[in-house]
């Protein structure tokens, strides 16, 4: 068995439909899996939910919601319509999994709107969504957990970049309600990412913590760029204990975009993350 910490985010068997992610997240002997939205709207919220619950692992996250930022309009209502079946699917899956599941929404803010050069605004509209959507969170059990991306998706796909940032944006809101995701890919570089860690412990708003490596240099499409742990220049080590002392005890999913990773095997693709996860994040738990 593996540690009994580490998750499998589904994105890292990209590939694999919803079956085979569980099965090969089993046989693998990983006890938690994070799901993404589009593989169990292939087969349906409530099959989908049977299937993770005949499947015996716990949920950890889904992923995911977000793009807030578009203005006022038939677009941004539709995409809180959307966050709001998001919420729902999560609220289901988090019921279906295994004992200790967590009800937890992976959201991505958005980029900049086409033609906008106003980031300022745009997180201000991201905050204004999130606002929106507490109450149906709040309701249905479920923890929003905003995620900073690097800065170099600032334009496309995040306007909220680091780790005060994303806590800036839900100090307004119940920690119960409104956390932050806490990826290592993405807030490894921040001069102030173990300062900010624990001001997320104090503040109770460390909803999931995500692990990958950054290698240089970067994939022509540098979404594709994250790696198994140790691959790469990222300290597991810091930053997984300055997470444990900042109170956090959950799941730990690791979360890889790689074209060459998503090539494999999805069983050798697990068992290569049981064994990265042993090797650089579990020595510091």
């Amino acid at each position: 068995m593996s540690h009994p910490k580490l998750s499998i985010n589904q994105a890292t068997i990209k590939y694999a439909n919803l079956a085979d992610a569980l099965s090969a997240t089993v046989e693998g002997g990983v006890e938690a899996i994070g799901l993404w939205r589009e593989p169990v709207n292939e087969v349906g919220l409530a099959t989908a939910a049977e299937m993770l619950t005949d499947s015996g692992l716990r949920f950890t996250t889904h992923c995911r919601g977000g793009f807030f930022t578009l203005p006022d309009g038939p677009a941004r209502v539709q995409a809180l319509d959307d966050n709001r079946r998001a919420i729902e699917e999560t609220a289901t899956l988090a019921a279906a999994g295994a004992e200790g599941s967590t009800s937890i929404l992976v959201l991505v803010a958005g980029g900049l709107p086409e033609g906008s050069r106003d980031i300022v605004g745009a997180r201000e509209r991201v905050r204004d969504a999130i606002g929106e959507l507490v109450p149906d969170a709040a309701a249905a059990g479920v923890t929003l957990a905003i995620e900073p991306l690097h800065p170099m998706y600032a334009t496309d796909r995040c306007v909220v970049s680091t780790l005060g940032q994303a806590l800036d944006i839900a100090a307004d809101f119940d920690a119960a309600v409104v956390g932050a995701t806490v990826d290592t890919f993405h807030i490894f570089w921040d001069p102030q990412v173990l300062d900010q860690i624990a001001r997320a412990g104090r503040e109770g708003r460390i909803a999931t913590y995500q692990v990958c490596d950054w290698k240089t240099p970067l994939a022509a499409d540098v979404l594709l760029s994250r790696h198994y742990m140790g691959e790469g220049v990222i300290d597991f080590g810091s930053l997984t204990r300055a997470v444990v002392e900042a109170g956090y005890t959950g799941d730990i999913e690791v979360e890889i975009f790689n074209e060459d990773v998503w090539a494999t095997d999805p069983l050798e693709v697990v068992r290569r993350t049981a064994a990265a996860f042993d090797a650089t994040v579990a020595p510091h738990l």
